[in-house]
């Protein structure tokens, strides 16, 4: 089954009731969280190296970052597709990440 999840912070569940639940709260944690500001753990998250350029080539970067990072730290998800959502603020990149998991899951 396919689920969207978007990039914004929620309060974390520390029991999640499924797995399901479990492997989209983790997608969106990674996807929230900065590279190199988790301090056990500076690799988790996406980088940010993608700030400042220009809106087509951040988001060809961005979405490249977040495969690449699902695919690293949550091996249950597999990302279908990556499209963004402008806020109000120009230049701003809200990504929403459509992920399929396992049936079983669901």
């Amino acid at each position: 089954m396919e689920f969207t999840v978007i990039a914004q912070s929620q309060q974390i569940d520390f029991a999640p009731a499924t797995e399901l639940a479990e492997i989209l709260q983790n997608v969106r944690t990674i996807i929230t969280t900065p590279k190199y500001s988790v301090p056990l753990n500076r690799e988790f998250g996406v980088t940010m190296s993608w700030l400042d350029n220009p809106m087509p080539v951040a988001q060809a970067q961005l979405t490249a970052e977040i495969i690449t990072e699902i695919q690293k730290w949550e091996p249950r998800a597999r990302v279908t597709q990556v499209t963004f959502t402008e806020s109000g603020q120009e230049g701003i990149l809200i990504p929403n990440v459509k992920v399929r998991v396992s049936d079983e899951l669901a």
